[in-house]
C-alpha cells in the first residue's frame, strides 16, 4: 500500500502539467472572445467615422462631380479598411487619396491626399489634419 501514495502523487503531477497548457489556451481563447466583443461593439461607430471622413472630405474637394476618394472608404466590411490607420482613444484616423472621379478605375493617379481624424463616437470631425496636393 506505501507504493500507491507516491504513485498518486506523480499521478497528480502529471495531471497538473496536462492541465496547464489548457489553461493557457483557455486564456488566450478568453481573450480572443473578449476583443471580438470589443470590435463588435466598436464597429458602428468605426463605421459612422468612415462615412463622416469620406463625406467631409469629398464637399471640401467640390463634390463627387469633381472628386472621388480611394475605393477604400466606400468599404463597408472593413469601415475604412487601408485608409485607417489607426483606431483609440483619441478617435478614427483616416489618411486616403483621391482624384478626379473614375481615377481608380482608370488606373489615373490620385492627385489629392487628405487625412483627418473623426471623434470615438464617430459623430463628428476632431481636427482635418491635412487635405492637399498629393504627398
Amino acid at each position: 500500500m506505501q507504493r500507491l501514495t507516491p504513485i498518486a502523487g506523480a499521478l497528480a503531477a502529471a495531471t497538473a502539467l496536462a492541465l496547464s497548457p489548457v489553461a493557457g489556451f483557455t486564456q488566450g481563447v478568453n481573450q480572443t472572445l473578449e476583443r471580438i466583443d470589443q470590435l463588435q461593439q466598436q464597429a458602428p461607430a468605426r463605421q459612422r467615422a468612415m462615412n463622416l471622413a469620406r463625406n467631409t472630405v469629398v464637399k471640401l474637394n467640390g463634390g463627387l462631380s469633381q472628386y472621388m476618394p480611394a475605393a477604400c472608404m466606400f468599404a463597408s466590411g472593413g469601415s475604412g479598411g487601408s485608409c485607417l490607420v489607426s483606431s483609440n482613444d483619441q478617435g478614427f484616423l483616416f489618411r486616403f487619396n483621391g482624384g478626379a472621379p473614375g481615377w481608380q478605375q482608370l488606373g489615373t493617379a490620385p492627385t489629392t491626399t487628405s487625412e483627418i481624424l473623426i471623434s470615438p463616437d464617430g459623430r463628428t470631425v476632431a481636427q482635418l489634419i491635412y487635405n492637399g496636393p498629393l504627398r
